[in-house]
């Protein structure tokens, strides 16, 4: 159980940060400065929500979402680590690894001199996640609510051999409309359509959504940004650490079945997800670390 009077005093910001009981009993950090506000859940150092000021909300969480202790949250910033998609050579184990499930600590929190906030969590290991993943790993997650979201996953390799990993930010971005939504940023890059099979096609022009899309694209470092003339805003998506991005939306079907989506859910949303998946994992030596940093800003289409 989660001591909220400890938690403030240690890590409270007076109008800046307080952690509070959320939805489902979950412990949850609200966020309020100057530039914007946001709320994280301690399970899965999971980013909720993210408003900067003077825009509309620019992260997506579902009205649908179920809060739970050990389940996943629709919607937000989940964080998948340390593998992306289905174990490897095991099955039985959660897909996009359990990093999104489990407690994190906050283990630091600050006002930054430009006005933002930032939160510093580590994911709290134990038997269960050891008995997943046997290997000496510090992982933390840098979160920084301003006028842009910064967020940086920091993986770092104690053990005594190199380690594999995939990790992925798995975004949800809030759009007025999916279907007339424009990305652009990973123009001639090959993908794995997922939709179909896996099989691998090039991305020719802009990405448009208008059916169910899950596709993985490689070779892809450069920003992402999703052009929205129903919000009249372009998202900007920047990153580090990722050569991979993802791009998904469920559509009508797959939504329905997944039952915490909410009526007509997929249309307010997008995933553009900054990765390491695939063939694009990351291989950390003995003593190393590897970071997957993103920002996200909101421009002006006017």
């Amino acid at each position: 159980m989660t001591d909220f009077s400890a938690l403030n005093a240690r890590f409270g910001l007076s109008g800046r940060v307080i952690f509070r009981e959320g939805p489902g009993g979950l412990a949850v950090a609200e966020v309020t400065n100057s530039q914007g506000s946001a709320s994280i859940a301690l399970q899965g150092a999971h980013l909720m929500t993210w408003t900067p000021r003077g825009h509309k909300p620019v992260i997506w969480l579902s009205r649908a979402a179920r809060f739970a202790p050990g389940k996943s949250i629709r919607g937000g910033v989940p964080i998948c680590w340390p593998w992306f998609g289905p174990h490897a050579s095991n099955a039985a184990l959660p897909a996009h690894g359990f990093a999104r499930t489990v407690p994190w600590e906050v283990i630091g929190a600050q006002s930054l001199a430009d006005g933002a906030t930032r939160l510093d969590f580590r994911l709290i290991q134990n038997e269960a996640t050891h008995a997943q993943w046997p290997h000496a790993t510090l992982v933390e997650c840098r979160i920084t609510v301003g006028a842009a979201l910064e967020i940086d996953l920091v993986t770092r390799n104690a053990d005594r051999s190199a380690i594999t990993i995939g990790d992925a930010l798995h975004t949800y971005f809030q759009v007025s409309d999916v279907r007339r939504v424009t990305i652009r940023g990973l123009e001639g890059c090959p993908y794995l359509d997922k939709v179909d099979g896996g099989r691998r096609k090039q991305q020719s022009g802009a990405v448009t959504i208008s059916a169910e899309t899950d596709r993985i694209y490689l070779e892809s470092s450069a920003d992402c940004v999703i052009d929205d003339p129903g919000f009249r805003r372009r998202i900007r998506i920047r990153k580090r650490g990722s050569r991979s991005s993802v791009v998904w939306n469920p559509w009508i079907e797959k939504s329905v079945k997944m039952g915490d989506f909410g009526e007509n859910g997929y249309l307010d949303m997008v995933c553009v997800e900054s990765t390491n998946a695939a063939d694009d994992v990351v291989t950390i030596a003995p003593g190393g670390e590897h970071h997957l940093w993103v920002r996200y800003e909101v421009e002006s289409s006017d």
